[in-house]
Parts: C-alpha cells; sequence; structure tokens
C-alpha cells in the first residue's frame, strides 16, 4: 500500500490522543445515559464533545470533497476512520457517523445549491441530524427494487405514502431531515428507474414515528433506529433529488463509500475487542492457570489476529481501488469487504464475550453492544447473500466465454469422455 502522507500521520497523532483524553474515559458514562435517558434523548455525553472534536480540527474528516470537508481520499481516511471505530460513541463525536456521512455524502454529489445551503451546511456544521429511509417492514428490502412506497406527482408538490423502519437517527431530537426512497414510476419497464429519492422533514404534516427499534434488545446503540409511517405528506417539488427515476442510482453511489466505512470502523472495533480480550486472560485464573496460559485462549488470540489483518489489509485494497479506478470497478473488493469484515468482527467479539463470562454479555465492557453492531452490519447495506451472489457472478462471468480461458484448464488431462469408465480391477497393478 502507499505510504502516508505527513497529514494523515498527524491526524492520525491527534485523533489518537483525543481518543485517549475525551472518548475513553466518556465510554461508560455514554453507556448509562443510553439506558437512563432513552433512544429519543440527547446524551451530554456526546454533546459536549462535539465542539471540542471541532475546534481540534477533527471534524468531518470522510468527506472526499475538499469544499465541504477535509479533501482526504478513502485509502487516506482509512486509518482515520479505524481509530474512531474503536468506541461505538466517537464517530458521531466527530461528525463522521452513518447515516449523516452517507447524507452528507448525496448532498454533496447530487443536492442542488439549494438543498445544499438549507441541508447540508447544518448537517456538516452538526446543528442537526439526519435519517436514510429505505428499508420496509412489507417487502424484502435487500432487493431495493422492491420497495412500494409511494412518490407521486401533484401540480408543485410530491406526495409521499410509504412504511419504513430501521430508519436509522430517526429518534435523535437533532433530526430534521429524511432522505426518503420511493416508487415514482412503478410502471417503468426498467425496474432500476422506478425509484426516486427525495426529501421530506423531520416534522412535516404526516410524518408519524411509530416506535424505536432496539438492535439486539438494546436502544439508542449507536444509531437509534425507528419505524416511521408517512401518511400523504406533501413536499416542493424542488425537495427532489437528482430528477425522477434516479433513485437508485443515487443509492448505488451511496452506499459504496458507506459500506467501506463500516469496515473501517468495524476494524478498529475488532482490534479494541481483542485488546481487551487479551488483557482479561492475563487476569484470570482458572483451575490454577491463568486464561492466557490455556492453549485454547492462545489459539483464539492467534486467529483473531490474522483475520483482523486480513480483513484489514483487503479493507485498505478496497479502498485504494475506489480511489484509483473508481466504485463500479472496485465493486468486488467493496462485496468481499461487506461480507468479510462483519463476520471476522462478530467472530472475534463472541471469543471476548466467553472470556469474560457473564459479564461480556452486559455493556460494563462493550461487548454486547459491539457484537449487536458487527451483527447487524451482516444486513445493513445488503446482506451476506446478496454480496456473495454477486461475487460468484462476476467470477462466472470470467468463464463465460469458453475460448477465452487462459488458466490450462485444458493441459490437465483428457476429459471424462474421453476415458473409457469400465469395471474396478482389484488386480490391476499400479504402474
Amino acid at each position: 500500500m502507499l505510504e502516508k502522507s505527513q497529514r494523515v500521520l498527524e491526524l492520525e497523532k491527534r485523533l489518537t490522543a483525543f481518543m485517549e483524553d475525551h472518548i475513553y474515559p466518556n465510554e461508560a458514562r455514554y453507556f448509562r445515559e443510553v439506558e437512563d435517558l432513552g433512544p429519543w434523548a440527547l446524551y451530554p455525553s456526546l454533546e459536549e464533545l462535539k465542539p471540542v472534536a471541532r475546534a481540534a480540527g477533527l471534524w468531518n474528516l470522510f468527506l472526499p470533497d475538499s469544499d465541504f470537508g477535509a479533501g482526504l481520499s478513502n485509502l487516506e481516511y482509512a486509518s482515520l476512520c479505524e481509530i474512531m471505530g474503536r468506541s461505538l460513541m466517537a464517530p458521531e463525536v466527530f461528525n463522521c457517523n452513518a447515516p449523516d456521512t452517507g447524507n452528507m455524502e448525496v448532498l454533496a454529489r447530487y443536492g442542488t445549491p439549494e438543498q445544499q445551503e438549507k441541508w447540508l451546511k447544518p448537517l456538516l456544521a452538526g446543528e442537526i441530524r439526519s435519517t436514510f429511509a429505505m428499508t420496509e417492514p412489507d417487502v424484502a428490502s435487500s432487493d431495493a427494487t422492491n420497495i412500494q412506497s409511494e412518490i407521486r406527482r401533484e401540480g408543485d408538490e410530491y406526495v409521499i405514502n410509504g412504511h419504513k423502519w430501521y430508519s436509522s437517527n430517526s429518534t435523535h431530537p437533532n433530526c430534521q431531515i429524511f432522505i426518503f426512497m420511493g416508487k415514482s414510476d412503478p410502471a417503468n419497464p426498467d425496474r432500476h428507474k422506478q425509484q426516486s429519492m427525495i426529501l421530506v422533514p423531520r416534522h412535516a404534516p404526516g410524518v408519524e414515528m411509530v416506535r424505536a427499534l432496539p438492535i439486539m434488545g438494546a436502544y439508542g446503540i449507536p444509531d437509534r433506529p425507528a419505524e416511521v409511517i408517512f401518511r400523504d405528506v406533501r413536499v416542493p417539488a424542488s425537495n427532489m433529488l437528482l430528477g425522477e427515476g434516479r433513485g437508485f442510482e443515487i443509492a448505488q453511489g451511496r452506499l459504496g463509500p458507506g459500506r467501506i466505512h463500516h469496515c473501517m470502523r468495524l476494524i478498529g472495533l475488532a482490534e479494541r475487542t481483542l485488546e481487551r480480550m487479551c488483557l482479561r486472560m492475563t487476569q484470570r485464573v482458572t483451575f490454577g492457570k491463568r486464561l492466557a496460559d490455556q492453549s485454547v485462549s492462545r489459539e483464539r488470540i492467534a486467529e483473531a489476529r490474522i483475520m483482523i489483518e486480513q480483513a484489514r489489509l483487503l479493507t485498505l485494497k478496497a479502498a485504494y481501488m475506489m480511489d484509483t479506478v473508481g466504485n463500479k470497478q472496485a465493486r468486488a473488493e467493496i462485496a468481499m469487504i461487506k461480507v468479510a469484515v462483519p463476520k471476522m468482527a462478530c467472530q472475534v467479539t463472541d471469543w471476548a464475550i466467553q472470556v469474560f463470562g457473564g459479564g461480556g454479555t452486559s455493556n460494563d465492557f462493550g461487548l454486547a453492544a459491539a457484537y449487536a453492531t458487527a451483527r447487524l452490519l451482516r444486513l445493513a447495506d445488503g446482506p451476506d447473500e446478496v454480496h456473495r451472489d454477486q461475487l460468484a457472478r462476476m467470477e462466472l462471468k470470467k468463464f463465460n466465454d469458453q475460448d477465452s480461458l487462459s488458466c490450462g484448464i485444458r493441459n490437465w488431462g483428457p476429459a471424462l469422455s474421453d476415458v473409457a469408465l469400465g469395471p474396478m480391477n482389484p488386480a490391476a497393478g499400479v504402474a
């Protein structure tokens, strides 16, 4: 991989120091606030640290557009995102949390100047939060063309009806805007041009917050999802993003960077989980031996280290390809990390929970929330099965043209049809 620039090394140093000085000392407080205040409240631990992070110049590091963000490439941002990912509370402190990052990228890339002025700038300033409303309870949303929500034009307005859930950030008190995906042209023979994306103010008449949704029993950590119903919600026609029928196109452009950011953060979370596991093993004694002196523990430490390093290298390769050849050419690598990294993080966290015993299932050590986050990301931005299927199709496509094979398969030996397959002869000798 390319050598890190002096700027990235300096940002790493400053970010690591901020984590040590401000994030880690406040984590226990953050978890207590989430449990005590619930998913609809502001958490003081986060709100107090945001201006500190901004004053330190550690703000909006994710945006490659230097007009709005830090102007870092995906590869440059990778190590910084990993550092932030070590704590579930950190990304929001630095204004680098999902789904706001993806929504800001959409507005920066596809928004009109008016949309950027009204919504992007307050998001960049951390004054408001946002939601991406795509997933629906009544259809398999892993296939985005299944989406049934309706966006209907009436004069100078669009009328919106739909039922969404797992719309992250919806319960945040500062959430002010939804990026809503629905069908504006359901009869279009091209299934990928039926959908549009439109901006819907959170407090528009007809937007009903049904309930906060837990992730494996926990509310509000880290992305506050909710179930939301939209009934005859009217918004100006100027709220349409990019144009009618461009929703699927926007979704593909949004999810590529989002997937790699999730993986970068998960690598940081897995790295810190391994650190916790190793420390715990040196402190606990069972049957007269430290856990660290037992062979099964050492094997798991070794396997975890291998898995994390493999995941990191593959993620860095995907980031490099996104920077150099574009997201479309890097789609295989993006699909691979989206499968490999959450699976790795789930396994490492599962081993850590075993080491911590009953305490590992609580958030006293941050492991329950870490596991829930890793497990969720085997579904978010496309389930494993979709990415595996995409990967398999890309591999098989290489062999569609039999005349283009260059791997020497035909030289391995005679085809089965050329071999006389008679009964086995036990008396036959071996030449």
